[in-house]
């Protein structure tokens, strides 16, 4: 079996190839990506025989089907913005594929997809991805749902990398129109920060305040959970404090817009002139905590029985205990692991459906669950009754 990994040099997707290396029966791992000196060092530090490196452009479309073409399955770890571009390239190349974000623009290959007989996971990191096995592992014990409140606390740099400076904006984009909730069979539009809510994460993080942020989860589950009567499905994010203390005074003075400034006779986005000096900054670069943490409630009945289940997700710590999550590895070994496991169970054809397919109808909660505890990441379940 062979695996192409788009954009594999950057920080959570080499995390991916790592797990790959470490568990996968792949024979042929290649590393693809548009910086192909960084692709190198991944490949030295990696030091494992089955890998190789390419340079890829998926704004060549035509180069980038053909370089992937003959590979079992396609790791996407592209950008956000590159997306559509790297999702049609998978498509077309009839490969199997799974990304991170999932935020739509792979829809627009379904059908290629589905001509190929192949299937695309659209979004299996933590959040998007494990988020939506918690969430159904509850469901599936429930006869109806009444509500999901999908939570997550992402510890790490505001600015760690450029792709990760960019997923930061676009989530408090005050005219993005994904950013929304489900409520009585519809879709409402909220703003940056709306409905604040406390959310008692596992330590070391502890209770923080998080905002409707614009994910996945609020569509995908709202289509697997239609049978089940779903009435309320909310997904809230927080970063740490400085960040999110940061990102609202950039929105409360407009700068989230990225109006347009002159500097030295060059026009600019104002935004993209923070993010830049982000990106070179020990404030940008470093945060006191690390790590990611996941906090599902899902309420509905069993026997007319009104009962909440609150899943939780622990890690290693990042305070260097346990060698291999220290610091900010903490974080992206949690977002690149998932997806690493979807993409060896894409090739094991786990997956019973063809075309871009959400995380719900791709697996079985609990063959996730096991495979993340051979990598130290646990699952953790409390079922009691909600309160009035």
């Amino acid at each position: 079996m062979k695996v192409f990994c788009l954009g594999g040099a950057g920080k959570i997707a080499r995390e991916a190839i790592a797990d790959l290396v470490e568990h996968s029966a792949f024979s042929t791992i290649t590393i693809g990506d548009f910086n192909q000196e960084e692709a190198e060092k991944t490949a030295e530090w990696l030091n494992d025989p089955r890998i190789d490196v390419q340079f890829v452009d998926v704004r060549a479309h035509d180069q980038t089907v053909k370089q992937l073409k003959g590979y079992d399955v396609v790791m996407d770890g592209t950008t956000i913005t590159l997306n559509g571009l790297s999702t049609q390239c998978i498509a077309d190349a009839g490969c199997h594929g799974v990304n991170l974000n999932g935020f739509g623009e792979e829809n627009k290959a379904h059908e290629t997809f589905k001509e190929h007989g192949k299937a695309f996971i659209a979004g299996f990191g933590m959040t998007p991805g494990v988020t939506q096995m918690m969430a159904m592992a509850a469901a599936q014990k429930l006869d109806t749902v009444e509500s999901v409140r999908v939570s997550h606390g992402s510890f790490r740099p505001i600015a760690f990398s450029k792709s990760i400076t960019e997923t930061t904006t676009y989530e408090y984009d005050p005219n993005l129109e994904d950013r929304v909730v489900y409520e009585n069979g519809s879709f409402t539009v909220v703003p940056p920060f709306a409905r604040p809510r406390k959310i008692h994460l596992p330590e070391p993080y502890g209770t923080t305040t998080q905002y409707i942020i614009p994910h996945a989860e609020t569509k995908t589950l709202a289509q697997a959970l239609a049978d089940k009567q779903v009435q309320l499905i909310e997904v809230r994010g927080t970063w740490p404090e400085e960040n999110m203390n940061l990102i609202k005074s950039l929105y409360n003075f407009g700068f989230i817009r990225n109006d347009a400034i002159e500097v030295n006779g060059q026009s600019i986005g104002i935004m993209d002139c923070i993010s830049e000096h982000l990106g070179h900054s020990i404030e940008g670069q470093t945060t006191s905590l690390y790590g990611y943490a996941l906090h599902v409630e899902v309420i509905g009945e069993v026997n007319h029985q009104r009962i909440q289940h609150i899943l939780t997700h622990t890690h290693p710590r990042s305070d260097g205990t346990v060698p291999g999550w220290e610091f900010l590895r903490a974080y992206t070994r949690n977002v690149g692991i998932p997806m690493a496991v979807a993409a060896e169970l894409l090739a094991q054809h786990h997956v019973n459906a063809n075309g871009v397919v959400i995380p719900e109808d791709a697996f079985e909660p609990q063959l996730i669950f096991s495979e993340l505890e051979k990598r130290d990441i646990y699952i953790h379940e409390e079922i009691t009754k909600p309160a009035e």
